[in-house]
């Protein structure tokens, strides 16, 4: 595939890469300024002018990738090359005579984010997270609530949006998510909620999981997960309640106040930098 199927396919399969194009040519060189290589860990697809311009671009590139899996901050760079045979290089001789600029940008995979419960709030959390880099997930048991032209507005955005509209069992889609998904469940039946709770917990995937409502319903659904088997320990890893308005500077109760404080947390929560205590007052 050339490099820009490449580069989708890549973000589908949730695999980071590094794509590396030719910005400035100057006498003679293999290929032509905006040629273009797409560098996985165990793949590559296009290319930049093979020999040591290559072998060399391939190695920078997977050196990026190994800091990006160790967690290190990783930003684009460039890379200068001599195509001359009075140049000592690692991987052969190429004798083009040119030289070559190479910039080279890591993509790493996208932070996922699924919405369960596509009503009023869920619907107007799930339009301000499109709006960010990432892949979404929205999961209802309503057919109109996942309508093509209510989510119309959602598809307008950045982000990669994956709709899920299980009539039956929707906490099935537990499995389908991507590890490392922070998960908010705010569906309109407390019943179901439970339930996706309950697949969560037992869930090894997902990041975060944030449970909308009152501190009564969170009592009384303590004592039903309890009942299902899950220790003290598991249940304390649902945040609840989800939003946090002194960070957004908002409070109210309005579906697009609320959706205002959750998506403040949630990016916080994907930037790493919270801590997840939840600090809404939504009574459900």
């Amino acid at each position: 595939m050339d490099w820009l199927r490449a580069l989708q396919d890549c973000r589908d399969r949730r695999v980071p890469c590094v794509l590396v194009t030719v910005t400035e040519v100057r006498g003679h060189a293999p290929r032509e300024a905006g040629a273009k290589l797409v560098v996985a860990e165990d793949a590559t697809w296009g290319s930049v002018g093979g020999g040591n311009l290559e072998e060399a671009a391939v190695s920078r590139a997977r050196g990026l990738l190994a800091s990006m899996a160790s967690g290190q901050p990783v930003l684009p760079m460039t890379d200068h090359h001599s195509l001359s045979d009075k140049v000592p290089v690692e991987h052969g001789v190429q004798c083009c005579g040119g030289e070559v600029t190479l910039l080279l940008e890591p993509v790493a995979v996208r932070p996922a984010v699924a919405v369960f419960g596509m009503g009023h709030v869920g619907f107007e959390i799930g339009l301000l997270l499109s709006r960010h880099e990432l892949e979404l997930h929205l999961v209802d048991s309503r057919a109109d609530q996942l309508d093509e032209q209510r989510l119309a507005p959602l598809r307008s955005g950045p982000a990669d949006l994956h709709v899920h509209q299980v009539p039956v069992l929707p906490e099935l889609v537990v499995a389908e998510l991507p590890p490392g998904t922070h998960v908010l469940v705010l569906t309109h039946d407390h019943a179901e909620d439970l339930a996706i709770l309950d697949a969560l917990l037992r869930a090894e995937g997902p990041a975060t999981i944030g449970l909308i409502g009152s501190s009564a319903k969170w009592v009384r659904f303590q004592d039903k997960l309890a009942t299902l088997g899950h220790s003290p320990e598991v249940v304390g890893r649902v945040r609840t309640p989800i939003g946090d308005p002194t960070a957004a500077g908002v409070a109210g109760k309005a579906p697009a106040v609320i959706a205002v404080s959750v998506t403040v947390e949630v990016l916080a929560l994907v930037a790493g930098t919270t801590t997840g205590s939840g600090l809404s007052t939504l009574d459900r």
